[in-house]
């Protein structure tokens, strides 16, 4: 009876090794093709990002680099809605389900910034939305390969999978601190002004995400931020008026409460 089992745990063993291995990986490649193809354009996105802050060819081949990378940006997010939504219907159903979805709106971003002015704070978020969502697949092909060699990379990618809140409530914040600078700079010349006023309705599509709620938590937690610091007796009534037709403002185009958990 001992020896049975013995037996059976030496096959488990060599099943469970067997099932390691590059040609595992190449397998599991072929019959996962549009999530293999969200890999590599993440990982091309990486590429690009970096060669953009490293203008190691020149300031004219950078500026394509990051044309590159948002593009690619795009792609990731096209293949990602494919992904996740239904068969196309044209209704109003289909188009309410459309724009809560997280790569529809990443979508919208690479579209509203792939033939603007170079900007290092618009690459930010495509960066590491780039690399937080490659390191799921690339840890699954490490485990899958099995190579005691690749490990140090493995554990990198657990770590920045660890970190993935804190990587999505920054993200978050730059695309909300973003928007000043939209303006800033459309009233600069350097930007069309038509960008920020597009760039207001990503910040509306992103407040009513599904599946990232944090934009919706740092504006409230900015808006409650602001109205304290309004409260206080020293404040400047100027500065206090200004920052209450701020949060009015914004608050218009923030959807109802229903919409955006729904």
């Amino acid at each position: 009876m001992a020896s049975t089992s013995e037996g059976a745990n030496t096959e488990s063993s060599s099943s469970e090794t067997q099932q390691k291995g590059f040609g595992v990986f190449m397998n599991y490649v072929s019959n996962n093709k549009t999530e293999t193809a969200q890999w590599f354009s993440r990982l091309f996105s990486i590429f690009c990002a970096i060669m953009y802050l490293f203008p190691i060819y020149g300031q004219a081949v950078s500026f394509g680099f990051y044309q590159r990378a948002i593009i690619a940006h795009g792609l990731t997010s096209a293949l990602r809605l494919h992904q996740r939504m239904p068969a196309f219907q044209f209704n109003r159903i289909y188009l309410g389900m459309l724009l809560v979805e997280d790569s529809c709106h990443n979508l919208f971003y690479s579209l509203i910034f792939a033939n603007s002015y170079p900007f290092t704070m618009v690459l930010t978020p495509v960066f590491l939305l780039a690399l937080l969502h490659s390191s799921n697949f690339t840890k699954k092909a490490i485990t899958m390969i099995g190579s005691s060699f690749l490990n140090p990379i493995k554990a990198l990618t657990e770590k920045l999978i660890n970190k993935q809140v804190d990587i999505l409530r920054f993200i978050a914040m730059n695309e909300i601190l973003l928007m000043p600078c939209l303006i800033f700079m459309g009233f600069t010349g350097r930007m069309s002004i038509v960008v920020p006023i597009i760039y207001i309705r990503f910040l509306t599509f992103r407040y009513q995400s599904r599946r990232n709620p944090y934009c919706r938590q740092l504006f409230y937690q900015m808006r409650v931020a602001t109205e304290h610091y309004c409260q206080r007796p020293g404040t400047n009534p100027a500065v206090k008026t200004f920052l209450q037709k701020c949060i009015a403002m914004i608050s218009r185009f923030a959807p109802n409460e229903t919409t955006a958990t729904g």
